[in-house]
């Protein structure tokens, strides 16, 4: 019933002339996430394609959570990326094996998996990179530090994603909370921070609702750069307010700015998916092309509180706006 109001709606706004992201606000609700179905208890899942068509996803998790699906539908779990454990992370987690955010992309033949290790609330973080030729549970090579920080660094070293620019270059968005959503260059030959570029850019700030803004992820679709992030609080089960946002920039460094002009550094942002119904908190947002179009990748809170995944198709508008369908 809810794909036919869909359908519906999308014929209404062809009908007015309106751009398709106008699709959003003409409803009541957002669309619900898409049927998944086994293993599907995640935070911050992170998802690619495999060489061989089936599916890899990571997520928070003690060791960092692996799971697989030939389908996209059905999910199993499939062990962790560090079953010995994390050792050179506990300085950063307490001595806690929970690692978080890991951002995963398949390059060169190889997985790289960029994750936060951190304790809530704090900003005495960093980030590591770990890589696979299979992605495979145990099979990780630790590559050590990308950047940390410090209670006095007035910005969070969590939440990375790696982006590779139109021109090959190599980025790491990052951040959470504090001055907001950071970006650094990496060297691509070895997936750490480059010697040569060594500023620190911002690309979103939030000066309300205590600074939530984090889980930067950055995609290039047409001739721009779209930076999704999420805005308020994630954790909280279904009293969480996380939602969606996206602005977008010609360059891969900003500045973005959302579909009224404002810029992200000055707190703006375009919401795409927030609470509905049973859906609650919908945010640390991933985009992953596939055959049938690009998909959002997210986690939401049910009624229960526990953490799911969430996977929607995304569509671009006439302006070249997303929207979740």
């Amino acid at each position: 019933m809810k794909r036919l109001r869909f359908v519906a709606c999308v014929i209404a706004v062809a009908m007015l002339g309106l751009p398709s992201s106008a699709l959003a606000s003409s409803l009541a609700d957002y669309p619900g996430p898409g049927r998944v179905t086994g293993d599907v208890l995640v935070h911050d899942p992170s998802m690619v394609k495999t060489p061989a068509g089936g599916y890899l996803l990571v997520h928070t998790a003690n060791g960092i959570g692996i799971k697989t699906s030939t389908d996209r539908t059905a999910f199993r779990n499939a062990g962790v990326v560090w079953p010995n454990g994390a050792p050179w992370t506990t300085a950063y987690t307490g001595g806690s094996r929970n690692l978080w955010a890991p951002d995963l992309s398949y390059r060169n033949g190889r997985y790289y998996l960029y994750y936060s290790a951190s304790t809530f609330g704090s900003s005495r973080s960093a980030i590591f990179l770990a890589t696979s030729t299979t992605g495979t549970s145990g099979s990780w090579t630790n590559q050590g530090l990308i950047i940390e920080t410090t209670s006095t660094s007035g910005y969070n070293a969590i939440d990375p994603n790696l982006v590779v620019d139109a021109q090959g270059d190599w980025w790491l968005a990052f951040g959470s909370f504090w001055s907001g959503i950071k970006m650094i260059k990496l060297d691509p030959s070895t997936g750490k921070r480059s010697t040569s570029d060594t500023v620190l850019r911002s690309l979103a700030q939030r000066t309300t609702a205590s600074g939530s803004v984090e889980a930067p992820f950055v995609h290039r679709h047409g001739g721009y750069y779209y930076l999704f992030v999420s805005f308020d609080f994630c954790c909280r089960g279904a009293q969480s307010t996380y939602r969606t946002m996206v602005g977008r920039s010609t360059s891969v460094t900003g500045p973005f700015v959302d579909r009224n002009g404002t810029r992200m550094t000055s707190g703006g942002g375009t919401e795409i998916l927030a609470s509905h119904g049973s859906i609650h908190g919908p945010g640390h947002p991933a985009v992953m092309p596939d055959a049938d179009g690009d998909l959002l990748v997210y986690h939401y809170y049910a009624d229960d509180g526990s953490a799911r995944l969430g996977v929607n198709l995304l569509g671009w508008d006439s302006s070249g706006w997303p929207y979740v369908y």
